[in-house]
């Protein structure tokens, strides 16, 4: 076929085509959807720039509940060097302040799991704009985008994966997902100050009602793509590459696509956020391990994460006689069978436990000695210091834990004997496990075989 009414030379010829042909996504004419426009994508990326601000901030409260300082025993993400620069001692007050911040992050990382998805279609275009860079500039912001969008994609698909427990990815989530993060955020800030002028423009565009009537019906009938395509005229660079040239007959306007995106959300929200909640309301997280009713009946009958099977618990060594706590200490070593516990003060404590995955139980009743006794058996009658905790499990991440001096020194630290007026069940640490106030799931350990007092 010859090249038509082109004049030119054929690499010319070539590059018109590569950018100009309808049928490679380069060309503006690739891309017909009426809905995408600099206004859509505005709304979307305002709600991401709240929204993932604060996933990034519980993320990072939840990376500091873990004591990751007291390396090397807690501590998963060797040379975080500077990332680490706000860590500071969890606080055990209020005692549910783990399952706050963490419900929070999981949350509303799964409600705005339908706001990114719409939020990448809208600016796909953009991903395969000729050429790749026009400037130092603009090599810099499609750099900070291709590390944006992958970031965003893997800590979203890996937070999801986290929740599900499916950990179909290679390593472990805890640095993974940890370092992930930075690497998205840096590239989101960058964005976000690039982009966040502009979108705050357009938004109050729409807001003051800039179209006149005629305009604005029109946007409702053809998705606003003749809106957009004006912004774009009136200055607003925003709109270079969202608006198709030649966009198709649409299917749904704007306002329906927005409705659709946050329906999308609120269904996300209501089948997954009553797991945070005790009563009825659990019942509704319909798409979340550990929602629904409390697991079966009895004093034991509340949701568990990893049962003795699974940890590889052998039944013969958590027997009355076989098993003892090791307790070492300032004064040197005792060990207790649990017939010694139970002759030392018992003391209770109404607490909720708190897992990673964004799940907690309400306020169970745990009756043991606490770990301030326990330090004091060792040498540690004043202050108490940092503890390192042992189990008996033998598979799974966290088989050890470390807890920080105030952890310890609160009276509401129990190594717990008992729940709810009956002894442990096997699944939920028989014959000791660690329970801590705002602590998370992990640090309460289950199967304690041995407690080291003092210097990690």
């Amino acid at each position: 076929m010859g090249r038509g009414p082109f004049p030119g030379p054929v690499p010319a010829y070539r590059r018109y085509m590569r950018d100009h042909d309808p049928r490679f996504p380069s060309s503006p004419g690739f891309w017909r959807s009426p809905l995408r426009g600099p206004r859509f994508t505005s709304v979307l990326g305002l709600v991401l720039l709240a929204g993932i601000t604060v996933l990034f901030l519980t993320g990072l409260l939840s990376y500091a509940a873990y004591n990751p300082n007291l390396s090397p025993v807690n501590d998963q993400t060797p040379g975080k060097g500077l990332l680490g620069f706000y860590l500071f001692a969890w606080p055990t007050d209020p005692p549910w302040l783990y399952r706050l911040t963490q419900g929070v992050h999981v949350t509303l990382g799964l409600v705005l799991i339908p706001v990114l998805l719409a939020k990448l279609w809208s600016v796909v275009p953009r991903l395969f704009t000729l050429p790749p860079a026009r400037s130092l500039a603009h090599a810099l912001e499609r750099i900070s985008l291709l590390l944006l969008v992958g970031g965003a994609l893997f800590e979203f698909v890996t937070g999801v994966l986290n929740v599900q427990l499916d950990y179909l990815f290679p390593g472990s989530f805890y640095p993974l997902h940890f370092y992930g993060a930075w690497v998205f955020f840096a590239a989101f800030v960058a964005h976000a100050v690039l982009k966040a002028p502009a979108a705050v423009r357009n938004v109050r565009r729409m807001r003051a009602g800039t179209e006149d009537a005629r305009g604005g019906a029109e946007e409702d009938a053809r998705g606003g793509a003749e809106g957009d395509a004006r912004g774009g005229a009136e200055g607003d660079a925003e709109g270079d590459g969202l608006v198709s040239p030649r966009p198709g007959a649409p299917t749904v306007s704007r306002r329906g696509a927005l409705w659709t995106v946050g329906g999308g959300s609120l269904l996300l929200l209501g089948t997954s956020a009553g797991r945070n909640f005790d009563g009825p309301l659990r019942a509704t997280a319909l798409l979340a391990p550990h929602g629904g009713p409390e697991p079966g009946t009895g004093p034991n009958g509340f949701q568990i994460n990893k049962t003795a099977a699974y940890a590889g618990i052998d039944a013969a060594e958590t027997g009355e006689d076989a098993w003892r706590l090791v307790v070492t200490g300032r004064t040197g070593t005792v060990r207790l069978g649990r017939a010694d516990l139970l002759r030392l003060p018992l003391y209770g404590a109404a607490l909720p436990i708190a897992c990673v995955e964004g799940w907690s139980t309400s306020d169970q009743r745990w009756r043991g000695v606490r770990l301030r006794d326990l330090a004091a058996l060792v040498g540690f009658d004043g202050d108490p210091p940092d503890v390192f905790v042992e189990s008996l499990q033998r598979r799974g991440a966290f088989r050890h834990g470390a807890l920080r001096a105030n952890q310890v020194a609160d009276p509401r630290s129990l190594l717990a004997l008992y729940v709810n007026g009956a002894a442990l069940s096997q699944d939920h640490g028989y014959p000791a496990r660690i329970i801590v106030p705002a602590a998370p799931g992990v640090l309460n350990t289950k199967w304690v075989a041995r407690m080291t007092f003092g210097d990690l």
